[in-house]
Parts: structure tokens; C-alpha cells; sequence
């Protein structure tokens, strides 16, 4: 048994005082381990960005985008559609909890690079965690009641895998951008939880606006930057001098990210249509006015025209515009 299984059915055995009566009762079971789980992850790993902050603003988002789409799942649901949607919105509850449960980086031997995630392998390990729990789970509910409505399906399992799947970004060398693949594959086109969820992960400048968006970003840059903290908490990135091979080592990190940043802006909004094609018109009309109102070519202006990408830009602008100080308080 590996150390995570170990954890895991200490956690099982610690925390399982009652066995689960309904559906309900048994997803918060999982979510509660999932939970702790992240949040061993927050502290072990220093993420500034992957925080208990950011499920609750996938969360948000997630719930604005589900109200949306809500008539169309009820008009379903009412033509005999094998779904029970009180049934979607606990699933989509857990996978926002659990999505990012483990997070792995690439070793990197260079202390002042920055660290990586290789796409899909955290999301996979995320994956393979919960859904042994939920096994672990199922065998324990199956032993007291083998009919017993606590039970996770395969059906369940099959959409808890696919939304967290569907979060798994893959880089356009054209873009130079990230996307979500997974939502353009229509055969078959992946569930409704998949689709809330994966577009609730990475749309903060559509639904949020341009304040968040540049949040986030600084968040992912301490995230992926641990060297920078202590330069930044003493003071001392200030005081480098723009000769010095650590100057240039950070002003093209940041000037990395703010490149990015323009991009991954213009890929959002290129990408939008075809990330909610299949919904009915008046959602998609709905979802483009109410929901990702900010996903507009005004506010893609507006973050080019804001965005440091000069090649020439002082590292000391570069830190300005991110203003990274707001955020070490962080992990937490």
C-alpha cells in the first residue's frame, strides 16, 4: 500500500462514524476527504494560486453558469432524459471541490527557473485518489446494504471522471495559449458537469473582469516562482541591478507570464463560441450577455493596451504591474 492509499484509509477510518444513507451524505463524505487532501497540497507544496481562494471562485462561477443552462437541464429532465439534476448539482459540487486535489510539479534543479506541471498528470493523480476512496467508500456502504442509495454509480464515477478530465489544458503553439481540449470533442460531447466545470476554471477574465484576471495571474507567477518570495519579502529584487544575470532571470519570467497574459486573453475570447456550441441559442445569447460579459474584443483591448510586453520593460514595471507584495501573506 502506497503513502497515499495509507492516508487515505486512515482518513476513511478516522472520519467514517456513521455510514452514509443517501447520495448526499456520501458525496459530502468524499468531499470532506478531498478537502483535506487539497489542503495538505496548499501547505506542502506552497501554492499561492491553488488555494481554498480559487475553489470558491470556480465555485461562484460554476454557479452562474449552471442557473443558466438550469432550464434547459429542467426541459430535459421533463422530456424523459435519464438525468436527475439534483443529482448533477451534488457531482458538480464535488469535482469544484476536488479537481485540484494533487498538485505535482516537474523537478527542476535550477533554483531560479520556473516550476512546471506537465498537462494532465496532476489532474490524473487527482482522479485516481478520489475515485479510490469512493471505492474504498462503496465497498464499506455495499457491505451493510448492497442496494444502498448511498451508493456512488459507475454512472456517478464516469462524470466525476470525465469533469475533472475536461480541466486538463493543452497549449496552442499558435495561440500561445492554453486550452481545454476535451470540450471539443463532440463524440460524444461531454456531460454538462464536465462542460460547467472546465469552463468555471479557467474563464476568470470573462466572468470576473480584468481585475481578477490580473490576479490570478500574479497568484499562478508566486505559484511557479518560488524564488522570488524571499526577494521580494527583504526587498531585495529591488535593489538588482539591471546587469545582473538574476535582474534578467526574473524581468523575462515576468515578462513571460505578461505575454501570456495578452494571449491567453485573446485565446479566451476566440474560443468562447465553441466551448458552449451544443447548448441551445437563447442559453448561449444568455451565457455571452449575463455570464461572460467581460469576454468582449473592449476588454481584450483593454488588457493589451495595460499589459507590460516590451521587451525593454524595467524588471521594477514588470513587478508594479503585478504587484506581487499584495499576496504573500498567502498560502493559505
Amino acid at each position: 500500500m502506497n503513502q497515499d492509499s495509507s492516508r487515505s484509509s486512515a482518513y476513511f477510518s478516522d472520519h467514517l462514524l456513521k455510514i452514509p444513507q443517501s447520495i448526499d451524505e456520501s458525496i459530502d463524505h468524499v468531499k470532506a476527504f478531498a478537502l483535506q487532501e487539497f489542503d495538505r497540497e496548499v501547505i506542502q507544496k506552497q501554492l499561492y494560486y491553488h488555494t481554498r481562494d480559487h475553489l470558491e471562485n470556480v465555485k461562484r462561477r460554476a454557479t452562474q453558469i449552471f442557473q443558466t443552462v438550469y432550464p434547459f437541464l429542467e426541459m430535459l429532465s421533463r422530456q424523459g432524459q435519464s438525468f436527475e439534476l439534483s443529482r448533477i448539482e451534488l457531482l458538480l459540487d464535488l469535482c469544484i471541490a476536488a479537481h485540484d486535489m494533487v498538485q505535482i510539479f516537474v523537478d527542476q534543479p535550477d533554483t531560479h527557473a520556473s516550476r512546471r506541471r506537465e498537462p494532465g498528470v496532476s489532474e490524473r493523480a487527482t482522479i485516481d485518489r478520489l475515485l479510490d476512496y469512493i471505492h474504498t467508500l462503496n465497498q464499506q456502504l455495499r457491505q451493510h446494504d448492497s442496494n444502498s442509495l448511498a451508493i456512488v454509480t459507475d454512472h456517478d464515477i464516469a462524470m466525476i471522471q470525465e469533469a475533472i478530465g475536461a480541466t486538463i489544458c493543452t497549449y496552442d503553439p499558435i495561440e500561445q495559449a492554453i486550452y481545454q481540449s476535451d470540450l471539443y470533442d463532440f463524440k460524444p460531447p461531454v456531460s454538462i458537469v464536465a462542460r460547467i466545470l472546465a469552463l468555471a476554471d479557467i474563464n476568470a477574465l470573462g466572468i470576473d473582469g480584468i481585475d481578477v484576471y490580473n490576479q490570478e495571474g500574479s497568484l499562478l507567477f508566486l505559484e511557479e516562482n518560488l524564488d522570488v518570495i524571499p526577494l521580494l519579502l527583504d526587498g531585495a529584487i529591488y535593489h538588482l541591478k539591471s546587469d545582473e544575470p538574476l535582474y534578467q532571470n526574473i524581468q523575462r519570467r515576468l515578462l513571460k507570464r505578461c505575454r501570456f497574459q495578452v494571449n491567453f486573453a485573446k485565446s479566451r475570447a476566440a474560443r468562447f463560441e465553441s466551448e458552449v456550441e451544443g447548448l441551445p441559442e437563447d442559453v448561449r445569447s444568455t451565457l455571452t450577455r449575463d455570464v461572460f460579459r467581460y469576454l468582449t474584443p473592449t476588454t481584450v483591448e483593454a488588457i493589451v493596451a495595460i499589459t507590460p510586453t516590451a521587451e525593454t520593460t524595467p524588471l521594477e514595471s514588470l513587478l508594479n504591474f503585478f504587484e506581487l507584495e499584495r499576496y504573500l501573506d498567502r498560502p493559505h
